[in-house]
């Protein structure tokens, strides 16, 4: 009877501790979120019709899967640095992201190729440039991709349209954007405030 009993009690234990398996909680639940990142795209056209070619660029980055655009800045008109062609229009996006920085470029080169870009020689005119600028304060070195983008902190056309939705915005490695506009090399160029990009966020 005593060997029952021991048996029996043991049997208890067992249950006792399938029970607290099964009410414990997972370590990754299957449904948690990815995180989301606050990434900057800057947007640059010179060929065709370069305000609607932008504003349908920022369409579609809003449908892409788990973004959502959070600013747009107004559309900018500036001259080409180190290119030909007629002047270039310029906004900056901000995109909170699940993607990576790596699927979001791809994501952002395939709107380029939607909309025809081709790059038959460095600095060709375009009909749509997505530039991943920023990627939260993340810095990133891959093959073809580096992030910060590495000329962002010489350019007018990048720097100002980034500062009117993020005037406190640090820029790794660089700075903070309200310094970098104050740099003899950005101001030497000129740019030109075209009004706002989109009447509403897509």
């Amino acid at each position: 009877a005593a060997g029952v009993g021991q048996e029996q009690g043991r049997n208890q234990d067992r249950n006792q501790d399938r029970n607290q398996e099964q009410h414990q909680e997972p370590l990754l639940s299957s449904t948690s979120t990815p995180s989301t990142a606050r990434a900057w795209v800057g947007l640059g056209a010179n060929l065709g019709d370069a305000r609607a070619t932008l504003q349908q660029a920022a369409r579609e980055m809003a449908a892409l899967p788990g973004t959502q655009v959070a600013a747009i800045s107004s559309l900018w008109k500036s001259a080409p640095i180190d290119a030909q062609g007629p002047d270039f229009f310029n906004a900056v996006v901000a995109l909170d992201t699940t993607l990576g920085p790596l699927a979001l470029l791809q994501a952002l080169q395939a709107i380029e190729h939607r909309h025809g870009r081709s790059r038959p020689y460095v600095n060709a005119p375009r009909t749509l440039d997505l530039d991943l600028l920023l990627y939260g304060a993340q810095s990133v070195k891959l093959p073809g991709l580096q992030v910060p983008h590495p000329r962002m902190h010489q350019r007018a056309f990048v720097l100002l349209p980034l500062q009117e939705v993020a005037c406190d915005i640090q820029i790794p490695g660089f700075g903070d954007v309200k310094s970098l506009i104050q740099t003899q090399t950005v101001q030497d160029q000129a740019l030109q405030r075209q009004g706002p990009l989109m009447e509403e966020t897509p």
